[in-house]
């Protein structure tokens, strides 16, 4: 079957994928937007977690393709390449509503969310049925980066086609000139190497594909910058997380069923609860506005890590902060998105000498530091951010005094 794609144009879906997709499992992330309340900054965005995958299936199939064209998966079953696509297919199946923000605030991991999904039911029943017992174990595996599989890092690594595919497709969604990556020479540089270390096979990367990733974590850069922690993305997302986190304290919703809900599912479900101000904002993008901003490389190391690790205490120094402001609970929220690598690399390099070398935070002589980069670039882009209902009158050096005299104290 060939599945028409905007970003890919044909897709090719074998007879088992084409069983998956029609799964209610996987049929859900229609309904699950790929970049949750982005869509309130660029109306583009409401394309769904459902094409992504179908998409990363794709540059599964594609890879695999060119590797066996290079004489790359020798030793390589045809059991293990199909594992590895329906991974990429799988990956994102426990994905909660509107992206990724319900793990913000300390709901499971969607890696994690998977594994009944993928495990029983009718997809582990598939997954059996077409390629044996164990097969649904081995899937997990992979989306979950702890497979022994040569073919891991296609699926959970430092350069996965996960990342590909959702910066490209994210950029032409959202209608931005942000995510231009050289697809083809990546891809084309992908190779199976023996580890120095282990001797196990793993995906590595040619040199002269270094420069394709550079063009990789750019584009992974400008689209945090631009799109991902866009102040108004940022501020409709600490609005629905404290909904959330209402709703929940409240009894209004189950966290163990909240990966069963889709976007608007759970907006519907929210609203049963009670008409929530939160709620009615958020439908009428009556974003919150910035009381402060101040870029993570302009902080104290660490000083503020408890606003993104520790939820109970941020809700409460929000309503403290709210109380001396004038606002009531819930007016005034904290922002500081999850910290995590800009682009983690560890992966290893054949070397034009057919030498092969380990890129990690020690970098590659010769090449751009990509590792010290990459850490740069990410405190660049990832900006502490307190957003109140209305525009309020305070000084931002005394805010900022009041959060950092809250880290020292813990």
């Amino acid at each position: 079957m060939i599945i028409r794609d905007p970003l890919w144009n044909n897709i090719r879906v074998d007879a088992l994928a084409l069983q998956l997709v029609d799964t209610p499992v996987f049929q859900r992330l229609r309904y699950v937007r790929q970049l949750g309340l982005a869509y309130l900054v660029y109306p583009g965005a409401t394309h769904t977690r459902f094409e992504h995958a179908l998409g990363a299936y794709h540059l599964a199939r594609l890879t695999l393709s060119l590797l066996e064209e290079r004489g790359e998966l020798r030793g390589v079953s045809l059991e293990e390449r199909l594992i590895a696509q329906v991974a990429a297919l799988l990956h994102d199946v426990g994905h909660y509503p509107f992206s990724h923000a319900l793990e913000e605030i300390g709901a499971l991991h969607h890696e994690e969310v998977a594994t009944p999904l993928v495990l029983e039911g009718v997809v582990g029943d598939l997954l059996r049925a077409s390629l044996g017992d164990g097969t649904p174990e081995r899937v997990l595996a992979l989306v979950r980066g702890t497979s022994d599989s040569p073919l891991q890092g296609l699926v959970s690594g430092s350069l996965d086609l996960d990342k590909i595919e959702y910066l490209k497709r994210d950029a032409l969604m959202c209608g931005v000139p942000y995510g231009e990556i050289d697809v083809d020479r990546l891809l084309n540089s992908l190779v199976l190497v023996d580890e120095p270390q282990t001797g196990r096979r793993v995906v590595g990367v040619l040199e002269k594909g270094l420069s394709a990733l550079e063009s990789l974590l750019f584009a992974k850069y400008q689209m945090y910058r631009n799109v991902y922690w866009h102040h108004a993305v940022r501020s409709g997302t600490a609005m629905y997380k404290r909904l959330v986190d209402e709703a929940l304290a409240a009894g209004v919703v189950d966290a163990r069923t909240l990966s069963t809900y889709d976007d608007e599912g759970l907006l519907h479900r929210l609203g049963e609860g009670g008409q929530s101000p939160l709620l009615s904002a958020l439908r009428q993008r009556r974003l919150y506005k910035r009381a402060l901003e101040c870029p993570a490389a302009e902080l104290e190391d660490e000083a503020l890590e408890w606003i993104a690790d520790d939820r109970a205490l941020t809700i409460a120094v929000e309503d403290r902060l709210a109380d001396e402001l004038g606002l009531a609970p819930g007016e005034l929220l904290l922002d500081f998105p999850t910290k995590a690598q800009m682009l983690g690399l560890d992966l290893p390099v054949v070397r034009r000498s057919g030498e092969v070398r380990r890129l990690t935070t020690a970098g590659l002589e010769g090449a751009i530091n990509l590792p010290m980069l990459s850490e740069q670039l990410y405190q660049s882009a990832r900006w502490l951010r307190v957003f109140a209902v209305r525009r309020v009158d305070v000084s931002r050096a005394d805010l900022l005094a009041k959060l950092l005299r809250v880290a020292r104290s813990g």
